[in-house]
């Protein structure tokens, strides 16, 4: 008995050895599920994407700083409130304005009296020169000093002028439509100029976008193109290309593009998007999904697969791409087949098979069927 089971053991040894087929082989010969897609030659317009932020358009923002220390005697309006335009924002209370105003006016009132005097003394001097009673030396006199008192009411006026501009100041009213984004101060509190913004007014449908765009994407953007910006929860608005930049930033290699928003939007100045634009269009063009592009540092690659289902690694090169196709510029026909997914590990020259679609989405609010 033991030498039968002995002699059983070595046999099937030796069938192992000669016959049989490592796992390993047929893992490795088995065809490999993936998923095609057809390349087309046709139209693909290049999208640039970037970063950018909400802010106010140009005119759609003011900052309210005191003309100079003060302290604030109102505050009508606070943060989130609608204003009109003409409503009050800020009256500071700045006595010494109020004092130099009062007393640009006595100059101006002195003045203006010195003028009347210098007038009528030379319209007598006038008269007595030309009856010969008067010099003329006394009527060149009187002369210079009309001259002396016009220049000198001039200067008085230009002064009451400059005080009472400054001394406006001290009352500041909306410029224009708008919401209150920010007030950092209560009435009775001491401002000084230049410190912290006493009160910021923003018009909400007056809003822009401004993104910095890499300098190798800026030869695709226009004015008057078409974007499209993403907000927080991928809430979609419709834009335009208003301005390219005048300069570059030398730091950061980009300049920054603005865009206009196509409808008044709910995002709030500040709010951080992403945006798409539409760039210009390559109307016969190699096109391959974007998701058959596998990239590995500098080099593009993807893969085509044959007549024999068989998937071949062919390095390629990009043109230009939107968020779901791509350009080939080299490396690929308008009539091969290629992987966009199971391609990552997959062996040049492998079998594959091609895997069903995923089955789309429900729409909303449908019902699965039962059989």
């Amino acid at each position: 008995m033991r030498g039968a089971a002995a002699l059983l053991f070595a046999l099937s040894l030796a069938l192992a050895a000669c016959g049989g087929t490592p796992s390993e082989q047929v893992e490795t010969t088995a065809p490999v599920p993936v998923t095609l897609a057809p390349a087309r030659r046709g139209p693909i317009h290049r999208v640039v994407r970037a970063t950018g932020v909400v802010k106010p358009a140009t005119g759609a923002e003011l900052v309210v700083t005191a003309p100079q220390s003060a302290r604030i005697a109102a505050m009508p309006k606070g943060v989130g409130e609608r204003v009109r335009r003409g409503d009050l924002l800020v009256r500071f209370d700045i006595p010494s304005l109020q004092a130099d105003a009062a007393a640009r006016r006595s100059d101006v009132e002195r003045a203006q009296a010195h003028l009347t005097q210098a007038r009528a003394n030379f319209e007598r001097l006038t008269g007595l020169f030309g009856r010969g009673i008067a010099a003329k030396k006394e009527v060149e006199d009187a002369r210079r000093e009309l001259t002396e008192s016009e220049a000198s009411l001039a200067e008085s006026q230009s002064a009451r002028a400059a005080a009472g501009n400054l001394a406006g100041r001290g009352t500041v009213r909306a410029p224009f439509d708008g919401v209150v984004a920010e007030r950092n101060h209560n009435p009775g509190d001491l401002a000084e100029p230049g410190g912290d913004p006493i009160l910021r007014l923003l018009d909400p449908a007056r809003l822009q976008i401004e993104a910095p765009v890499p300098l190798d994407q800026l030869a695709g953007i226009a004015v008057g193109n078409a974007a499209q910006v993403l907000g927080p929860g991928g809430a979609a608005y419709e834009a335009a290309v208003i301005a390219r930049p005048a300069a570059v930033d030398p730091a950061t290699g980009s300049a920054t593009v603005r865009l206009a928003f196509a409808r008044t939007t709910d995002l709030p100045a500040g709010t951080p998007v992403e945006v798409e634009i539409s760039g210009e269009e390559h109307a016969n063009a190699v096109v391959a999904p974007k998701a058959a592009v596998v990239q590995e540092g500098a080099e593009s690659f993807l893969y085509t697969v044959d007549a024999q289902n068989k998937a071949h690694r062919v390095a390629v090169r990009i043109g230009v791409e939107n968020r779901d196709e791509v350009e080939i510029l080299l490396g690929l026909t308008a009539d091969q087949r290629v992987v966009v997914q199971g391609q990552n590990g997959l062996p040049d020259g492998a079998a594959i098979v091609a895997a069903p679609a995923a089955p789309a989405a429900p729409a909303a609010g449908a019902t699965e069927e039962k059989p």
